[in-house]
């Protein structure tokens, strides 16, 4: 396998829930280079793994994450969502990707880059999302790397890459052909893709040249790499 970076979506999400320590802590067991995670905010402003606005997918408690504070959220939960704060902890040493879904506003993205800062993990976080939310980030941290996801063939504008200043261009990986992946490479930028789950789709994606793949079986996308 090329030099390919393995980003586990979520950390291991078959094995174990989503966003968990558990999850990210079998991820990085697995030989992920990275653990990919979404990160919110409760009520009162402290950073927090979960993907939906709600508890009601993974908690069963139809909750907006909005309406309650970190402690509510921790009793509901039995400790099991961690803060931002508590996974670059049990993450200490790998890189990590921050997916910001529900992050538009500057001051939302702040406290997240904040807590970063505080961790002192700012050299092996990286945040992804769409442009509003990137844009936010950049505002909050004009030295902060950027993989800006993009759900389109069309490019981003050039004023858009020019205010945001991504490092990846990060798109669904059944958008990506040759093509792509050379107009992403010879304008300096890395490309990444999500989430193919098959070892059939992820060596298509090896072959074409992606720099990284984030999936859901980051075991299988391991296994592709030759043995030592």
């Amino acid at each position: 396998m090329q030099n390919v970076t393995a980003v586990a979506h979520r950390g291991d999400p078959y094995r174990f829930r989503e966003n968990t320590l558990d999850s990210l802590r079998a991820a990085l067991g697995l030989g992920a280079d990275a653990v990919e995670v979404d990160v919110r905010l409760t009520r009162d402003g402290v950073p927090v793994l979960l993907h939906d606005a709600t508890l009601k997918r993974l908690w069963e408690v139809d909750r907006p994450l909005l309406g309650l504070s970190a402690d509510e959220v921790r009793g509901l939960t039995a400790g099991a969502v961690p803060t931002l704060a508590e996974a670059l902890a049990a993450t200490d040493g790998h890189r990590v990707m921050l997916d910001l879904p529900g992050t538009s506003e500057v001051r939302a993205a702040r406290r997240v880059v904040d807590t970063v800062r505080e961790c002192g993990a700012q050299d092996r976080v990286y945040y992804c999302a769409g442009a509003h939310a990137m844009l936010a980030v950049r505002a909050a941290d004009p030295a902060a790397e950027i993989a800006l996801t993009w759900t389109t063939l069309a490019p981003p504008r050039p004023a858009l890459l020019d205010a945001v200043g991504p490092r990846w261009l990060n798109y669904r990986w059944t958008l990506v052909g040759r093509e792509l992946v050379e107009r992403v490479h010879r304008d300096g930028r890395l490309l990444s893709v999500w989430t193919p789950d098959t070892r059939r789709s992820m060596r298509r994606l090896i072959g074409l040249g992606v720099d990284s793949i984030t999936t859901n079986r980051v075991d299988v996308l391991t296994g592709l790499r030759p043995a030592p």
